[in-house]
């Protein structure tokens, strides 16, 4: 029952978030290059009704998200969140009145079939618990580190090479928040309001604020084309290496292991595709 209840919330976390990127994208693509990275940006998208239906939207399916990790662990629930391109997809195309192209059709395809194979042969495991504030020293150093980089990269690059920069110091911040969330859903459903005393509620709302504001700068800066498929590939990637590392979630063995390997690379595949998109280039 467990699973069902995150297998379930995860594909309706990622339908509310394939949604709001849409709108979100098409509020942020008007700002002005120079409010990129800033917190005026957020201000000033503030003040635009699109751009908050689109939060309202995304907030939604972070509540969500947050209910299927309570259930289940990150290598089950993440794969299926990343999935969010596949309900954008017919969305951007519903709005300029036009049909999926075999190619996107395949991408689709791929994606959702690569996604199946990997969760087919995922053993079930309840995992741990998750480690004290010193466990997780080590990956805030990590990812704080690539964090770090890929900003200082993408301020001196131009426009379509500054998105990418973004959605991936983006994409791996949201893994960062993945985990933090599952901790943080763990801590709630066993201790209540008990969970407050802890940090880890607390450093959702710095990771977040930070990664929400380096997607927008993506947003921002280039198409959804560039952006979306990278924080599909990086966040899902980098939410279930953190899985099996911190929270001792186990992923397939001998033949199997084989086959989630091939289920990914069809996924990331599938991505690829979309990204081809002149739905989602423009």
């Amino acid at each position: 029952m467990a699973s069902a209840i995150a297998v379930l919330s995860a594909l309706a976390a990622a339908c509310c978030f394939g949604v709001a990127a849409v709108v979100q994208q098409a509020a942020a693509s008007g700002m002005p290059e120079t409010q990129s990275l800033r917190p005026r940006l957020l201000w000033e998208l503030a003040h635009r009704p699109l751009w908050l239906a689109g939060i309202a939207m995304a907030a939604a399916s972070y509540f969500i998200q947050g209910v299927a990790l309570a259930f289940g662990s990150l290598v089950l629930v993440m794969p299926l969140a990343s999935t969010d391109l596949l309900f954008a997809l017919p969305l951007i195309a519903w709005r300029r009145g036009q049909r999926l192209t075999p190619a996107e059709v395949t991408g689709a395809m791929c994606t959702a079939g690569g996604v199946a194979a990997f969760l087919t042969v995922l053993p079930h495991t309840p995992g741990a618990a998750a480690p004290g504030s010193w466990g997780w020293l080590p990956l805030l150093v990590v990812i704080g580190s690539l964090v770090a980089v890929l900003v200082s990269a993408g301020l001196r690059s131009p426009g379509r090479r500054r998105a990418g920069m973004y959605a991936a110091a983006a994409g791996l911040l949201f893994a960062l928040l993945d985990a933090l969330t599952k901790a943080a859903a763990d801590l709630l459903r066993h201790d209540g309001l008990a969970a407050l005393r802890h940090w880890e509620p607390y450093a959702l709302l710095v990771i977040g604020g930070t990664g929400l504001l380096l997607a927008q700068s993506s947003y921002q800066a280039g198409s959804l084309a560039i952006s979306l498929p990278l924080i599909d590939t990086l966040e899902p990637i980098g939410a279930v290496l953190i899985g099996t590392a911190v929270f001792q979630e186990r992923l397939a063995s001998s033949w199997a292991l084989a086959v989630q390997v091939l289920g990914a690379l069809l996924a990331v595949t599938g991505i690829t595709i979309l990204d081809r998109s002149p739905l989602v280039r423009t």
